[in-house]
């Protein structure tokens, strides 16, 4: 499961570097990078929900306090751990109010910057063994709980939720069930819910042959579920470790973007797409999955997206990598991305960190492929170019340059 940070801080190389840290020791990580100053100060009723840990700077702007939104973060129930990365000024008033950790900014150092974090996120999984926050667990009671499933194994789980793989009772055929605790005592539960929601919405609301198939939603008093598809032929990553010939290649390519294309038409963007989110069924078609990024393009949030990062560094396209806005054009971007792995083999741009990827993203040449493939580069030069007004406009314009 892929640790989630969110870094808050005004000046942008102090969250680079926080970032490179994290990176270089949780290479999975889920980071988002939020910058106060440019996108505004998070409103009070901002509960940290989705995080597994802050990562809390002293720089807000002039006419904010990094010790004041520190207090009242720690005063908010059930937020996430805060790390503090304060001054020598502040630094009786910040540990005065006990942060889950508490560092310098001017003298970070690696060991023990991972050491701080790595305890809290220790405490935090004692925390979440009790079960208290999962439905489905075999100590929380799958049986009575999601009643017509027989359950077979845990897939994953994530902050709110669970993934399993039951069998459905009256068929015998097998199921995935996603389940989300909707507990009171936690104060983030109701986001949570909605969020959850939003999730099956976006993806029960359409009807294509290469997105997974939703069965059912159910809902009770102490959680809710979603029954879907399961997809018995492995990942594409699986699949490009395996090795894909230049034929299968294009065909993949072409589900994968109709699969995005009936996405785009429902004004969704999809912002994490990648070789573990597109599943295979036995019959070789592929299923887009796990739309948790998933965010209406015309959607207003209460928490602007200019500043923060989401994704996977290898598959973000330029402009998701530094914090700016994103449209279609983005999962157009991360389909190049996918589209040169299936070529190839391999991805285009690789780097030590995060930091450097996303870098080379926006400023390495395009990679070329060999001779033997080289009808295919315009298609890939107009996918993965760097601004968004030089790349294809639409997923439908793939098929024609095909």
């Amino acid at each position: 499961m892929s640790i989630k940070f969110m870094i808050i801080d005004e000046q942008a190389d102090f969250r680079s570097l926080l970032m490179h840290h994290v990176t270089a020791h949780w290479p999975d990580a889920i980071i988002y990078a939020y910058d106060p100053v440019a996108a505004g100060h998070l409103p009070d009723e901002f509960g940290g929900a989705g995080n597994d840990i802050i990562l809390l700077g002293s720089m807000h702007g002039a006419d904010r306090d990094g010790v004041e939104v520190l207090a009242r973060f720690l005063r908010r129930k059930n937020f996430p751990p805060v790390a503090y990365f304060g001054t020598a000024a502040d630094e009786k008033a910040a540990s005065d109010l006990h942060p889950d950790a508490h560092f310098m900014r001017e003298h970070l150092n690696h060991d023990s910057l991972v050491v701080g974090l790595s305890e809290i996120l220790l405490a935090d999984q004692r925390i979440a063994s009790t079960g208290a926050l999962f439905v489905g667990d075999m100590r929380a009671g799958i049986y009575p709980l999601i009643k017509g499933y027989r359950f077979m194994r845990k897939l994953g789980s994530t902050e709110h939720s669970g993934v399993y793989l039951t069998e459905r009772e009256a068929t015998q055929i097998p199921v995935v069930l996603k389940i989300l605790r909707q507990a009171t005592e936690h104060g983030d539960s109701d986001g949570a819910f909605d969020r959850f929601l939003q999730e099956y919405e976006t993806i029960a609301e359409m009807d294509h042959p290469n997105i997974v198939k939703i069965y059912d939603l159910g809902v009770a008093d102490d959680h809710a579920h979603i029954a879907m598809e399961y997809l018995d032929g492995g990942d594409l990553r699986q699949k490009i470790q395996g090795g894909t010939g230049e034929r299968e290649a294009v065909q993949l390519l072409r589900q994968i973007a109709s699969a995005l294309s009936a996405v785009h038409r429902k004004n969704v963007l999809h912002r994490d797409l990648k070789p573990g989110n597109i599943m295979l069924r036995k019959d070789g078609s592929v299923a887009l999955i796990d739309f948790g990024l998933a965010k209406r393009a015309k959607l207003e949030m209460a928490i602007t997206d200019k500043g923060e990062i989401f994704g996977t560094p290898y598959y973000m396209s330029p402009e998701q990598g530094h914090g700016a806005a994103v449209d279609e054009r983005s999962d157009i971007y991360s389909l190049g991305i996918i589209f040169f792995e299936l070529l190839t083999g391999e991805k285009p741009y690789k780097g030590g960190t995060a930091m450097g990827i996303i870098y080379k993203h926006a400023q390495a040449p395009i990679p070329l492929l060999s001779p033997r493939l080289s009808k295919y580069q315009a298609l890939i030069n107009m996918m993965l170019a760097k601004l968004p007004e030089d790349r294809l406009q639409s997923v439908e314009e793939i098929e024609e340059w095909l």
